[in-house]
C-alpha cells in the first residue's frame, strides 16, 4: 500500500531541551543543534522555494528530499546506502519533520527527477546564504575566484 503524504510528514516546531545527564541518547543528538541552525537561517523554508516547481503529487517533499541529503553529509555519510544507518534513528526523523524517511530508491528518484531550473534554484541559494554568512561575520575584504 503506498502512503499518502499525512501519513509521512509531521510537525515538529519546539526545539528539544537539552539536558546533560546520564541518559540513553541517539548517537545523532547534536543534530538538535543542527536543527537550531536549519530554523535560524531559515533553510527549510528557502529549499520550498527551489523545488516550487516540481512540488505537485510526491509522498516526499522534494526540498524535504535535499534537507535530508544536507543532513546525511553532516553526519558524516557520502553514499545514499548509507542512509540505512540512520533509517530508524527518532531525532532525524524529527529535524525532517517526517514519521517515516523515504528509502534510498526513493531519494535515487527524487534526485534523478529534479530538473535543470531547480538546480540552478538551488545553486542561488546556497550562493545566497554564502554571502548572507560573510557580510554578517563583516570581512574587511572577500577574495572570489571565477570558476570558470
Amino acid at each position: 500500500m503506498k502512503p499518502n503524504r499525512f501519513d509521512i510528514i509531521c510537525q515538529a516546531y519546539k526545539i528539544p531541551e537539552l539536558k546533560f545527564e546520564n541518559q540513553t541518547l541517539t548517537s545523532f543528538g547534536g543534530l538538535v543543534l543542527i536543527q537550531q541552525l536549519f530554523i535560524a537561517v531559515g533553510l527549510k523554508t528557502r529549499l520550498k522555494g527551489c523545488f516550487r516547481k516540481l512540488e505537485g503529487g510526491k509522498v516526499f517533499p522534494r526540498a524535504i528530499i535535499f534537507l535530508q541529503l544536507i543532513i546525511h553529509l553532516v553526519l558524516g555519510y557520502r553514499e545514499l546506502q548509507d542512509s540505512r544507518y540512520y533509517h530508524d534513528d527518532p531525532l532525524v526523523k524529527r529535524v525532517l519533520g517526517l514519521k517515516r524517511l523515504p528509502d534510498v530508491a526513493t531519494l535515487s528518484r527524487m534526485l534523478k527527477g529534479a530538473d535543470t531550473v531547480s538546480i540552478e534554484n538551488l545553486r542561488h541559494l546556497m550562493r545566497d546564504m554564502l554571502f548572507e554568512r560573510l557580510m554578517t561575520l563583516g570581512f574587511p575584504m572577500t577574495t572570489a575566484m571565477n570558476s570558470k
